[in-house]
């Protein structure tokens, strides 16, 4: 669905599903639990600020409940508890695009709507009636497809349109991440023949292992010019291997996501560019999602939200600096 469209219409949805559910909230009826890839990273405190405002708006319930690392085995627990509390609706972010079927499809069989956000489970693509994994009723999200698009362009950008790069990525599985390298790979491919994709490094979410697979790298690859970080801690990892080989300011890196880090990390030259998502939308929609289902109004199966790129000559604008995350 055309983002601004929904926009419109979701100032339209808080006004007319308030009014509905005003006498409802306030015996306690509606309850939404967010249910985020993690508990502590920036981007999804920011989601669950965006989320509570909804809430707030709206006069529901909010449960923010999760796990501290980004892994199906610490989530699934953390989720079947939020089942036997038997809410009105789950907005979650699933760690991985097929253990968390099954988790998910308890919920649904227990009459839960599911909306998922930030990642997905099978392709993404719900309530066509094929597979086992599209009973979701939608998912909210960045288009991170579009995001890889944009972290390539800004890459081959710094690097004068030519030379050799690769994706510091965390792991396969993970529908965001796996996106944004497919975008990444993609543009590079159709519109910048002068850039050479090196082999994908995963570093299981760990910046130390990042760093070494970028000195690794570039023992090999002496002429490499660039690193796209398919999230922070990848960037984050790859930019301080580009210091320790002495190479700053000769290997670019973009990053994905903005944590409040971002700011001293981009003045110094540890990152060059960030691409900012908006977790605040993604768990405001979320929320107003699910009041609109729950109310027997009909909801996109698919919302995409903004980006914001982010380097040394913008990164002082509050235009741009409002989109940092919140810590």
């Amino acid at each position: 669905m055309d983002r601004r469209k929904f926009l419109g219409a979701a100032t339209a949805v808080p006004l007319t599903a308030a009014m509905a559910t005003t006498a409802r909230a306030q015996d306690g009826k509606f309850t939404i639990a967010l249910v985020p890839g993690l508990t502590t990273d920036a981007f999804y405190i920011t989601m669950n600020k965006g989320a509570q405002a909804a809430a707030d708006a709206l006069g529901v319930e909010l449960v923010f409940q999760g796990a501290p690392d980004f892994n199906p085995v610490t989530q699934v627990p953390v989720l079947d508890a939020v089942i036997a509390r038997s809410p009105s609706a789950i907005l979650i972010a699933p760690t991985d695009t097929t253990q968390l079927v099954e988790p998910l499809r308890k919920a649904h069989d227990a009459g839960i709507p599911v909306i998922t956000v930030d990642t997905f489970i099978g392709s993404g693509v719900y309530q066509t009636g094929a597979g086992d994994a599209d009973f979701p009723l939608s998912y909210i999200a960045s288009d991170n497809i579009l995001g890889g698009r944009m972290a390539a362009r800004a890459l081959a950008t710094a690097i004068g349109g030519e030379g050799k790069v690769y994706v510091s990525n965390v792991k396969p599985g993970i529908s965001t991440t796996d996106q944004r390298e497919a975008g990444f790979k993609a543009e590079m491919a159709e519109n910048f023949p002068g850039v050479t994709v090196l082999e994908t490094q995963f570093n299981d979410n760990d910046a130390n292992k990042a760093a070494s697979q970028l000195q690794g790298v570039f023992a090999r690859a002496a002429d490499l010019k660039g690193v796209f970080g398919a999230n922070l801690f990848s960037a984050l990892g790859a930019g301080n291997g580009v210091q320790q080989a002495g190479q700053s300011g000769a290997i670019r890196v973009v990053a994905f996501d903005a944590p409040g880090s971002i700011v001293d990390n981009i003045k110094t030259g540890l990152v060059d560019v960030a691409i900012a998502q908006h977790p605040a939308e993604i768990g405001y929609f979320g929320v107003v999602s699910a009041v609109a289902h729950l109310t027997g109004n009909s909801i996109p199966v698919s919302i995409g939200t903004g980006f914001t790129v982010m380097d040394a000559s913008n990164i002082e604008d509050p235009d741009i600096a409002k989109y940092i995350y919140s810590e």
